[in-house]
This record gives structure tokens, C-alpha cells and sequence, in this order.
């Protein structure tokens, strides 16, 4: 939207009511490949009961559920997206489409927020161990030069990357890390038993460094630090793969 471009407020549809969705980001993505007459697949919105809350789904059409390009692999993508129906929390918010022509005019004005989230399944939690994979590829790689580095660099008895490193190894004591997709296996079969756990008996079950495991807690999972459960870790809402919700004894 560039700054000169001007409101067109002609035939304004100040009436229409508009949704605004969040996606997953593989989603829209998905939905770009979508050829033809564009569909995407179909929105389901069903009510139970005359008193009963909408209940809102998204299911993707299944040519656009293979993603590629993942690890060199195919991967299919959940077809079932739940809708988390949100207010719009007294805010005035308003959809706006721009021409060629930089001029911009009003389609409706927001109603109701919603998060598409996708069900969870084996084929998404599949997909995101691959997107974590891909995510934890090293930038840095290495290059064999065709001549000597002529450059002088002064010696020194130990380098800073060393004592840090000697440092850490003495707080942690002898635990070895392992690769970093072994600890999230190990991490997700867990929480799979149990909702909640310490860190301790994270480092039990998982035998790696405290400050390692916390370094890949906080990419999949929720310290929780009041409640019931203080002090404890819980996957974040797209992990979690329970075999069923925990229930406390009354």
C-alpha cells in the first residue's frame, strides 16, 4: 500500500461481515498451488441445538495435501482444521483490497476471529518433525580452500570458545548429548505417557545436559511458572499427541 493511495468509499460495503482467520503458514502456502477455479477445499460450519456454539472446520482438498521439499521427501499435509472461535474483543477492525490502480476500498468489516489449527494426527506430527529437522540444518558449512591461508594470526595457549566450553562441561558433568532429533523422539514418547513433567525427570528419561534439553523444551514445549502445575513442562498446543487427557483422582 503505498502512502498516497487514497480510500475509495464508493458502494462502501459497511454492512458485510467478515472473518479473519489465522492459518498455518504450510497452509496458505498449500492454498497457493491451488489451480483451476482456485478452491481449497470446503468450510464446514454446524450447530448443535438451538442453544449450542457453532463448531467451525476446514477440510483441504487432498490434491494439495502433498508437500515436497522437505528433507528431499513428500510429506502429506492434515486435511481436518478445527476452528478456534475468537471475539473481536471490542476492537473495530475492517478488510481492505487495493487495485493496480493504488486505489483501496472497503470489503466489510471484521465479526468474528478464528485459528485454524490443524487436528492432530500421525501424518502432522510427522510434518512437523521434518519442519523441526529442517529448521536445525547447520548454515555454516565447510569448504576446502584450493590455497594456504597466508594470513597471520597471533597464538594464544587456549581459545575463548574452549574455556566456555570446558566450563560447561564441568557444570554439566559427563553426560554426552545426543543428536538432537534422538532427544526429541525420546521427548515426544514421554509427554505421549504423561502431560507434565520437571526438568528433572526430563533429565532422567532423556540423560542429556539440563541446559541442552532445555534449549530444545523451548522450541516444542510451555514452562509453566503458577497454577496446578508449577514448575513443570507441557508440550505447546500443535506437539501434543496425548494418548488421553490426564485426569486427577477426586
Amino acid at each position: 500500500m503505498t502512502e498516497k493511495a487514497e480510500v475509495d468509499l464508493t458502494g462502501a460495503k459497511l454492512n458485510t461481515g467478515v472473518w479473519l482467520v489465522k492459518v498455518p503458514k504450510y497452509l496458505s502456502q498449500q492454498w497457493a498451488k491451488a489451480t483451476g477455479r482456485g478452491e481449497v477445499g470446503k468450510l464446514r460450519i454446524c450447530k448443535k441445538g438451538n442453544q449450542g456454539k457453532a463448531e467451525v472446520s476446514f477440510t483441504l482438498n487432498e490434491e494439495l495435501t502433498v508437500i515436497e521439499g522437505i528433507e528431499d521427501k513428500s510429506v502429506c499435509a492434515p486435511r481436518e482444521h478445527p476452528f478456534t472461535m475468537q471475539t473481536v474483543g471490542g476492537q473495530t477492525l475492517a478488510v481492505f483490497t487495493e487495485t493496480s490502480s493504488d486505489k483501496i476500498a472497503l470489503e466489510g468489516v471484521v465479526v468474528q476471529r478464528a485459528e485454524c489449527r490443524p487436528a492432530v494426527s500421525e501424518s502432522y506430527m510427522r510434518l512437523k518433525r521434518l519442519q523441526i529437522e529442517e529448521s536445525s540444518k547447520p548454515i555454516r558449512l565447510s569448504q576446502q580452500l584450493d590455497k594456504a591461508v597466508t594470513s597471520n594470526y597471533k597464538p594464544v595457549a587456549n581459545h575463548e570458545n574452549n574455556l566456555e566450553y570446558e566450563r560447561k562441561k564441568k557444570e554439566e558433568g559427563k553426560r554426552a548429548r545426543a543428536d538432537k532429533q534422538q532427544v526429541l523422539d525420546m521427548l515426544f514418547s514421554a509427554f505421549e505417557k504423561h502431560q507434565y513433567y520437571n526438568i528433572k525427570d526430563l533429565v532422567d528419561i532423556t540423560k542429556q545436559p539440563v541446559i541442552y534439553l532445555k534449549e530444545i523444551l523451548r522450541d516444542i514445549g510451555i514452562y509453566n511458572v503458577k497454577g496446578t502445575h508449577k514448575n513443570t513442562w507441557e508440550l505447546k498446543p500443535e506437539y501434543r499427541h496425548y494418548q488421553g487427557e490426564e485426569k486427577t483422582d477426586d
